[in-house]
């Protein structure tokens, strides 16, 4: 259900998605967390990276201005805490290296390294929520839908085009029935 070409927090963040008939969540085992991040991880990860995911969840939902039922219970205090807590959590600094004679830059990090990936996940949050594009971010209103994107056309309404299908399909039910479909906009 995860769109690859979206940031890392918002990949993080919608690891919680939903079908026609539940909220589904990655990252309940520290195998989905593994999946997620192609990197070996612990049970201590899995508890870190679900409070980021929360924390992300609940500043993606103020940022937006969501309405929807899954992000009404935030906790903006908390949510800072918690990207500020991962981000410190495996320094990172730069270093030089020389490839092909070249010069380049690459981050040389300490942690394992799914606390590398907590920390990065989190740094590049802090980027997304406070850098000039963080007025891209959107919460997907398809019928049912829990995810976030980044509007990244200028006509992208939606996180999928599976969702803008529903949404065109739950408005034709609308229009030539007379009828709302049923619960979360679904027939």
């Amino acid at each position: 259900m995860l769109t690859p070409d979206e940031p890392r927090p918002v990949l993080l963040m919608n690891t919680v998605w939903a079908n026609r008939s539940q909220v589904h969540d990655d990252l309940t085992t520290v195998s989905g967390l593994r999946e997620f991040l192609g990197v070996p991880a612990d049970q201590g990860d899995l508890t870190a990276f679900r409070a980021l995911r929360q924390a992300l969840r609940d500043l993606a939902g103020v940022l937006t201005e969501d309405t929807r039922a899954v992000a009404q219970d935030r906790d903006l205090e908390r949510a800072v805490g918690e990207v500020n807590r991962a981000a410190r959590s495996a320094r990172q600094w730069p270093q030089l290296a020389v490839h092909d004679g070249e010069l380049l830059r690459h981050n040389e990090s300490e942690g394992t390294p799914a606390r590398q990936a907590l920390a990065s996940i989190a740094a590049e949050a802090v980027e997304l929520f406070t850098g000039e594009n963080r007025v891209l971010l959107r919460a997907c209103y398809a019928p049912g839908c829990v995810l976030y994107f980044v509007k990244d056309h200028p006509r992208r309404e939606w996180c999928s085009p599976s969702c803008g299908n529903r949404v065109r399909a739950a408005r034709h039910y609308r229009r030539n029935r007379g009828e709302s479909p049923g619960p979360n906009g679904f027939s």
